[in-house]
């Protein structure tokens, strides 16, 4: 059956502008990370890619590595973008990003020139596309001159390869050297891409200054941090969660009494809210201004369908805030 878009898709979504720059990006991005791969179903994953585009997401997050395996993620998301969305290109954003281990080998890992521009080669052929809307630097590269880096991003927008460029998990000082290597090239930095949640807060010490003070968007990955901000382990570690497998990012170590005390402390602000602690936590997040967008992941289109009511209240008052941070401990 051929799939129409819902005509009202704009009407409820909010839309953030990203830096300095022309580009508006909606309040809840999604990411391709997990469950979009070879292993993967794909009538569910359909479902929660048209889902996502009638509720107003219009960016949509890949890499180069995602999976599994390696590429299928890239490669399944053009496979559904020229069955569904082939129309609607022109009102989509689609990312990828390269620097993590894609191809064996020295060229197939990191910063060079070399590995970037077959990265991105790759990812187009994978998607069918002629370009990304934006293209990311995924991680720093120790031994490659940041300057060798900024250029092969640089050399990607002028050949037409990527409209704008993003970086991707780069601490305050190396964001800083970077955007400004990149303004100096003319093709200034778009958006950064740190891990943040209420539980992982290291972008609070000086990286989403850096942010605002160079007019670059944020828009935060992993804002459940892996799970552990939603209401599966309220009471310990469930069989079927990532932690009970030890197979992904989050490990059972991380789930401490005193996480899970956190948790259900968190958890009945959340109901007094109105909502539950996964709403919370993406509500939490875009309660800073300088955050663009908040890149979400979803396992079905049930899970995206309950994120997307975080959209129904993100306003905190000065005692919800004063809580929260209390329970979390947080010392700057």
């Amino acid at each position: 059956m051929t799939y129409l878009p819902s005509p009202n898709r704009y009407q409820g979504m909010p839309y953030r502008r990203c830096g300095n720059s022309g580009i508006l990006l909606p309040a809840l991005s999604l990411g391709l990370w997990h469950n979009f791969g070879g292993v993967d179903v794909f009538e569910n994953y359909r479902s929660i890619l048209r889902l996502a585009f009638d509720s107003g997401i219009t960016h949509f997050d890949l890499a180069n590595n995602y999976g599994p395996p390696y590429g299928s993620a890239e490669e399944n998301f053009g496979h559904l973008l020229k069955k569904d969305f082939a129309a609607h290109r022109d009102e989509l954003i689609i990312s990828s990003k390269a620097g993590y281990d894609m191809w064996p080998g020295p060229y197939g890992n990191w910063g060079s020139k070399k590995y970037l521009v077959a990265s991105l080669n790759q990812s187009l052929k994978r998607m069918g596309l002629e370009y990304v809307d934006i293209f990311y630097h995924h991680r720093p590269d120790p031994e490659t001159p940041l300057e060798e880096t900024m250029a092969a991003l640089d050399l990607l927008v002028r050949r037409g390869k990527a409209l704008y460029i993003g970086l991707s998990n780069y601490k305050a000082e190396e964001a800083r050297k970077a955007i400004s290597i990149l303004k100096d090239l003319g093709t200034p930095c778009l958006i950064h891409q740190p891990k943040y949640s209420m539980f992982e807060r290291w972008v609070e010490g000086g990286l989403l200054d850096v942010l605002e003070q160079e007019g670059v968007g944020c828009i935060p990955f992993s804002p459940l941090a892996q799970g552990m901000l939603t209401n599966k382990y309220l009471h310990g570690i469930p069989q079927d969660s990532r932690a009970a497998k030890s197979s992904g990012h989050l490990q059972t170590e991380q789930i401490t009494s005193e996480k899970v005390e956190q948790i259900k402390q968190l958890n009945e602000i959340a109901l007094n809210r109105g909502q539950t602690l996964a709403q919370m936590a993406l509500a939490w997040l875009m309660n800073d201004a300088r955050v663009t967008s908040v890149l979400i992941g979803a396992s079905k289109p049930e899970q995206l369908a309950d994120s997307l009511k975080c959209l129904e209240n993100t306003t905190f008052t000065p005692d919800e805030l004063n809580r929260i941070e209390t329970i979390l401990q947080y010392k700057p």
